[in-house]
């Protein structure tokens, strides 16, 4: 009984000594061990990788191919500022909406450049892009904006197939003119397209305005970008000169009246004074007197609104805001998507790793 007692503790002590020893091996080799054993159990399943990855690379570019291609322009502007006194920069500045002052405000203005965005997300400026005429790049199609967003669009297969299946039977709208305050169903479906096709943003550090257009066909995505631009210009520039416009049209009336007063009591001074040029009464010579003053009345009036009406001219020039392209819009030569190999990639991508957890859970 001792002797068994005795071996059981030697064996009983080598099975300690052992677990004593397994931590002191190499944390190197150990990973070793187990890389391999990876790769083995990968292995076995090479087969399926063989067949997964190949597959979902070709489905993927499938499908990724049936989604139409896509091109991108962009073009840049920024408010013009000439060398000057902090003062003039300041009053130039706010014509485009932008305070050099602290606080980051722009004083009364309401329309700062912040809301840019919003301005081209507006239902009357989306509408106003209805009627722009487009071309396509190989000529076939000549058509306003919203007839090619109607009528021209290319869409995968499936979404004519989901379209049959789901939606409802859809009635015929008549053609009507555009009202922004109440709009068809299509027209408001065209908006929201042209909303998401077109972009704005503002770089806060400098106000540089960048304006991007996204469309299938690369003419006209350069032709509705440029457009978009001239657009939110003359917005901009018919908002920062409403009131130098009434002013000047109140005074070219009061000149064009003025002008008109003076010229008729002018006329009839000089066929009086014709009438009466060898006569030397003195009740003649008294009504030339008067109509001389009334005339001259009449001048000092028409001279004072000419007057007010060059300062009014000046200043709706001063007032009219200035920009400078910093980036043109250019027809793109490259789609910008979809990125068919990348999408196609990343999807192997995620098979191989799908793969690779089925051979451990099957292990």
């Amino acid at each position: 009984m001792e002797e068994q007692i005795t071996q059981e503790e030697e064996k009983s002590r080598k099975v300690l000594t052992q677990k004593e020893e397994q931590p002191s091996h190499n944390g190197k080799e150990l990973k070793q061990l187990d890389f391999i054993k990876i790769f083995q159990i990968l292995k076995k399943h090479i087969l399926l990788y063989l067949i997964t990855f190949p597959a979902a690379i070709i489905i993927a570019y499938l499908l990724v191919a049936s989604e139409p291609r896509y091109y991108t322009c962009t073009v840049k502007m920024a408010p013009e500022f000439s060398s000057m006194s902090s003062s003039s920069i300041s009053a130039l500045a706010s014509s485009f909406g932008v305070d050099l002052s602290s606080g980051g405000s722009s004083g009364n203005d309401a329309i700062i450049p912040e809301l840019y965005p919003d301005l081209m997300q507006s239902v009357d400026f989306k509408t106003s892009m209805f009627d722009v005429p487009i071309t396509t790049s190989d000529g076939k199609v000549k058509t306003t904006y919203y007839d090619y967003l109607h009528k021209y669009q290319k869409t995968p297969w499936w979404n004519n197939i989901f379209s049959k299946l789901f939606s409802k039977k859809k009635t015929v709208e008549a053609d009507s003119a555009v009202n922004p305050f109440k709009l068809t169903k299509t027209q408001s479906d065209i908006a929201n397209t042209i909303g998401g096709n077109i972009t704005c943003s503002i770089d806060k550090k400098n106000y540089a305005i960048s304006i991007s257009v996204t469309d299938q066909d690369p003419l006209i995505c350069a032709t509705i970008v440029d457009t978009a631009k001239a657009r939110l210009q003359d917005f901009i520039t018919e908002y920062r000169t409403r009131k130098a416009r009434k002013d000047l049209a109140y005074t070219q009336s009061l000149y064009n009246t003025a002008k008109a007063t003076y010229e008729k009591t002018r006329r009839a001074y000089a066929a009086y004074s014709d009438a009466n040029t060898d006569v030397t009464l003195p009740s003649v010579q008294s009504k030339l007197e008067d109509m001389e003053n009334d005339m001259q009345l009449k001048y000092n009036t028409f001279t004072q609104y000419s007057q007010q009406l060059q300062q009014a001219k000046a200043k709706l020039i001063e007032q009219t805001p200035a920009f400078t392209t910093i980036q043109n819009a250019t027809v793109p030569v490259k789609p910008a998507g979809p990125k068919r190999m990348i999408f196609s990639l990343i999807i192997g991508v995620i098979v191989i790793f799908i793969d690779s957890i089925y051979a451990f859970i099957k292990q």
